[in-house]
C-alpha cells in the first residue's frame, strides 16, 4: 500500500476540524452606516459571516425601518481574523478620505472572546421580553390612573348631588291642617284677651 493510500485511509475515519469563528462587538455605529456598507468596508480584511445591528429606538418609525443603529456585531469566519482585525482597526479613522460621510468616525471595535452567536440571540430574547414586561407596566400604570381619575369625577358629582338634596330636604313644610289649627289658635286667643280687656274697662 503506497503512502497516498495509507493518508486517504486515515483521512476518512478522522472528522474534519472545523474552523472557530470569531466575534467582534462595535459600540457606535456611524450616521449612514447599515449591513451593506459594514460588510464592505470589514470584508476587505477577512471573510465575514452573519452580521446584526441594534436599529435606534424611534416609536414614530414603527413600520418603517429606523436609519440609525446604535450597536452592532460582526462574526468572522476565523477566530484569529476577528483578534487581528479588532487590535488593527479599534481607534482608527473608518475612510481617510475627505469626501467620505465616515472621514469624522472611529472604528470602536472589540474583540469577544467565548461569545458565540447563540448567546447574541439570548440577548436580543431577554431585551425583548423586559421591554414587553416593561410595556405592560406602564400600561396597567396608565389605566390606574384613568381609572382613580374617573372615580374621583363620580365621586365629586354624588357629594355635589348630596349637598343639593341635603338643603332641600332641611326644609321643612308645613302641612295645611297644621296650619288651620294653629292659625285657630291663635284667632281664640286674640277673642279671649278682647272680651277680657272688654269687661275689665267696662
Amino acid at each position: 500500500m503506497s503512502d497516498c493510500d495509507t493518508e486517504s485511509l486515515l483521512s476518512v475515519g478522522l472528522p474534519t476540524r472545523t474552523r472557530k469563528k470569531g466575534i467582534v462587538y462595535l459600540s457606535s455605529i456611524p450616521k449612514y452606516m447599515n449591513v451593506t456598507k459594514l460588510r464592505e468596508l470589514l470584508g476587505e480584511y477577512a471573510e465575514i459571516g452573519r452580521v446584526f445591528l441594534q436599529p435606534a429606538s424611534n416609536p414614530n418609525l414603527k413600520k418603517r425601518p429606523a436609519k440609525h443603529f446604535t450597536e452592532g456585531w460582526v462574526e468572522f469566519e476565523r477566530k484569529s481574523a476577528a483578534k487581528k482585525i479588532a487590535t488593527l482597526l479599534n481607534g482608527k479613522r473608518i475612510d481617510s478620505r475627505k469626501r467620505s460621510k465616515y472621514f469624522d468616525s472611529v472604528w470602536n471595535i472589540k474583540y469577544l472572546p467565548r461569545f458565540k452567536w447563540i448567546h447574541l440571540n439570548e440577548r436580543l430574547a431577554y431585551e425583548k421580553a423586559v421591554r414587553k414586561h416593561r410595556l405592560r407596566a406602564e400600561v396597567s400604570q396608565v389605566k390606574r390612573e384613568a381609572n382613580h381619575f374617573s372615580s374621583n369625577i363620580v365621586r365629586s358629582e354624588k357629594n355635589k348631588f348630596h349637598q343639593k338634596s341635603n338643603v332641600d330636604i332641611n326644609v321643612r313644610q308645613r302641612l295645611p291642617e297644621e296650619e288651620f289649627v294653629q292659625n285657630k289658635n291663635n284667632a281664640t286667643e286674640i277673642e279671649s284677651r278682647t272680651e277680657f280687656l272688654s269687661k275689665l274697662f267696662n
